[in-house]
C-alpha cells in the first residue's frame, strides 16, 4: 500500500508531505483546491506523461516521490530488474519511486534511487495502485474502453494480448499472399520481357570475343586490294624482281665472307650481314604464305559486314556494349531461371491457413472465457445497479460476433443497460442518462476493484452525478472495499467523506507574493465535523449542520 507521498513544486503545489494507512482515506475540499493534482502528482510518479506545464511558477523542477510497502509480486520484479526492495525493519518490503521534471519539459525517473524507464515505473505501479478518474463514466461510452475494463476485471488481458499477436501474424502472412498475387503478375511481365530477350540473343548466339574479331575479319576484308598490291610488291623487292634485296645481300654477304679470310677484322661486319639476310628470307617466306592465302572475296565481306551490323543492331537494342552480348546473354538466362523459381504462392498461403487457424484457436478461447465471465459481471453490476437506486435496472455483457474476427477477437464487447423494469436493454451509450451513466461506471468500479489483487485503490470523483441516498451507499461500498484494500477517494460528497477512515482537507491558499498553494491537511474529529458539515451546508456553518455532520460521522 502507499505510505508516504512527497511533493515539490507541483502546479500549485509548494512542499507537501504526506503519512498513508490502510482502510479508507478521503480528500474534501473547495472546488478547485487542488484535490485532483495530489492524484496527478501519484499517477506522475507512477510513470504517467508529463510535461513543463507541471512544474510550479517560477520554479526549475517538479519533484514527488511515492513509497509503497511491497508484496510477493512486486518483490519478484524488483529482484528480476535488480531493484531489490528496502526492508525497513517495520512493515516489511518497500519501494520506492520518484519522478524528476524540469522546466524544459525533461524528465527522469528513478525506483529505489537507481534511475529507471517509464516503463519500468509503469509496470511496477500497476502492481501497486488502480486509478479510476473522474472521467470515468465518459470513457465507458467508448467501445475499447468497454471491452478493456471488461477483459480486465474478467483477468482475460493476458489471453487478448495473445489473440492479437496471433492476429497480427495472421494479417501478416495474409498481406505476404496479397503482395505475392501482385508481385506474381510483376513477375509474370518481367519473365515475359526476360523470355522475348532471350528468344532474340539465342537466335543471334553472341560468342565471346566475337565482336572484336568480326571486326578484325572486316577490316581486313574491305581493304583486300591494298592488302595484295602491297604484300607482292614487298615480295618483288624483297626476291623476286631483278634487283631483289636478297640477291643483292646474299653478294655481299658472300664477299665479306672471302676478304675476313684474309683479314679477320671482317669477321664482325660479316656477323651482323649473316642474320639480316636470314631475317629477310623469313619475311619473304611469310609474306609468299600470306599472298597464297589473300584473295578478294565480296561474298565473304558481305556475309561479315551483316553479322557486325547483326550483333550492333542487337546491343543498340538492349542498350548495351557490342562487347557485352555474350556475358549479357547468359545473366538474362539466369534472371529467368531465377525467377521461374522464385515465386512460392502456394507455400504462402498455406502459412496464411496455418495462422489463421492459430488465431481462430486462440478466439475460440478468449470467446469462451468472456461467455463465461460476461455472464459473471452482468449479474453482479446488475446487483450492484439495485443498491444504486437503479430499481429492476439490469446489465448485461453482450459479445457482438464479428463476421471475420479482428485484433481483439471474433467478438466486440457492447456493454447493454436497462434503467428500470419493462424495458428491453440497449447499448449503454444510447439509453443511459448522466446520473445513470455515472452510478453504472462506479458499480463497474467497485466490482473490478474487488477482484483486482492491486493493494492500492484510488478514486477520484468518481461519485460525481449521484447524491442523496445514492450517496451513502456508494460511501459504504468504499468503505467495505477498505475493509480488505487501502482505498483513497477525492470526493465532494459529505455521505462519502463522513465513511472515510482518515480524512484529508484540500485547502487553497495566497502565499503572500501574488500567487496560489495548496496545501493538506489531517482532520480530527472535531475538524472533520466542521469540513463534512460545510460540504453539507457550504460556506455558511449552522448549528443544523453542525448536528447533522456529527449524526452522519456516527453512523
Amino acid at each position: 500500500m502507499l505510505r508516504h507521498l512527497s511533493i515539490r513544486d507541483f502546479v500549485i503545489v509548494a512542499a507537501l508531505d504526506l503519512e498513508f494507512d490502510s482502510g479508507f482515506t478521503v480528500f474534501s475540499g473547495e472546488t478547485g483546491a487542488g484535490k485532483s493534482i495530489l492524484i496527478d502528482a501519484l499517477a506522475l510518479a507512477l510513470g504517467a506523461r508529463a510535461d513543463a506545464s507541471v512544474v510550479r511558477t517560477g520554479e526549475s523542477r517538479a519533484d514527488i516521490t511515492a513509497e509503497f510497502e511491497t508484496h510477493a509480486q512486486v518483490d519478484a520484479w524488483l529482484d528480476a530488474q535488480a531493484l531489490g526492495a528496502a526492508d525497513d525493519g517495520q512493515h516489511g518490503g518497500t519501494v520506492m519511486l520518484r519522478r524528476v521534471v524540469d522546466v524544459s519539459g525533461r524528465s527522469r525517473a528513478f525506483i529505489n534511487g537507481t534511475a529507471a524507464t517509464l516503463a519500468q515505473l509503469r509496470e511496477v505501479g500497476e502492481m501497486l495502485v488502480d486509478i479510476h478518474g473522474q472521467h470515468a463514466h465518459q470513457l465507458l461510452m467508448r467501445p475499447d474502453a468497454q471491452r478493456e475494463l471488461f477483459d480486465t476485471h474478467a483477468g482475460l488481458s493476458d489471453t487478448a494480448a495473445v489473440v492479437t499477436r496471433a492476429w497480427r501474424t495472421w494479417r501478416e502472412k495474409a498481406q505476404a499472399v496479397e503482395h505475392a498475387q501482385t508481385r506474381d503478375r510483376e513477375l509474370q511481365l518481367e519473365r515475359e520481357r526476360l523470355a522475348w530477350q532471350l528468344a532474340e540473343l539465342d537466335k543471334l548466339a553472341p560468342q565471346p570475343g566475337e565482336w572484336e574479331e568480326v571486326n578484325a575479319e572486316h577490316k581486313r576484308l574491305s581493304h583486300s586490294a591494298n592488302l595484295i598490291d602491297g604484300v607482292q610488291g614487298a615480295l618483288g623487292a624483297l626476291s623476286e624482281s631483278d634487283e631483289a634485296m636478297i640477291a643483292h645481300l646474299g653478294s655481299i654477304v658472300s664477299k665479306m665472307r672471302d676478304l675476313a679470310e684474309i683479314d679477320p677484322a671482317l669477321n664482325d661486319v660479316l656477323a651482323a650481314l649473316e642474320p639480316a639476310e636470314i631475317q629477310l628470307q623469313e619475311a619473304a617466306y611469310s609474306l609468299s604464305h600470306y599472298a597464297q592465302k589473300l584473295e578478294l572475296d565480296p561474298d565473304r565481306l558481305a556475309r561479315v559486314e551483316k553479322r557486325l551490323d547483326a550483333l550492333h543492331s542487337a546491343a543498340r537494342k538492349f542498350r548495351l556494349q557490342a562487347e557485352t552480348l555474350p556475358e549479357e546473354h547468359e545473366a538474362r538466362r539466369a534472371q529467368l531461371a531465377a525467377l521461374d523459381a522464385a515465386a512460392d504462392l502456394e507455400g504462402l498461403r498455406a502459412a496464411e491457413a496455418q495462422a489463421k487457424e492459430a488465431f481462430l484457436a486462440e478466439a475460440k478461447k478468449l470467446s469462451k472465457a468472456r461467455a463465461k465471465a460476461g455472464k459473471a459481471l452482468g449479474e453482479a453490476v446488475t446487483t450492484g445497479m439495485q443498491e444504486l437506486s437503479m430499481k429492476g435496472g439490469s446489465f448485461e455483457v453482450a459479445l457482438v460476433p464479428l463476421p471475420e474476427g479482428g485484433a481483439h477477437g471474433l467478438e466486440q464487447i457492447e456493454f447493454r443497460v436497462a434503467g428500470h423494469a419493462g424495458v428491453p436493454l440497449r447499448p449503454l451509450a444510447k439509453v443511459a442518462s448522466g446520473g445513470e451513466l455515472a452510478r453504472i461506471s462506479l458499480a463497474l468500479a467497485v466490482i473490478a476493484s474487488a477482484a483486482s489483487p492491486t493493494p492500492t485503490l484510488i478514486f477520484d470523483e468518481v461519485d460525481t452525478g449521484i447524491g442523496g441516498g445514492v450517496a451513502e451507499v456508494v460511501g459504504r461500498l468504499l468503505h467495505q472495499l477498505g475493509e480488505a484494500r487501502q482505498v483513497l477517494c477525492v470526493t465532494h460528497l459529505p455521505q462519502v467523506a463522513a465513511r472515510g477512515d482518515h480524512h484529508f482537507q484540500v485547502a487553497k491558499t495566497g502565499n503572500g507574493q501574488g500567487g496560489t498553494v495548496s496545501s493538506v491537511t489531517s482532520l480530527d474529529k472535531a475538524s472533520r465535523i466542521e469540513e463534512v458539515a460545510r460540504m453539507l451546508g457550504g460556506l455558511e456553518i449552522t448549528a443544523t449542520t453542525r448536528k447533522h455532520a456529527k449524526e452522519m460521522l456516527a453512523a
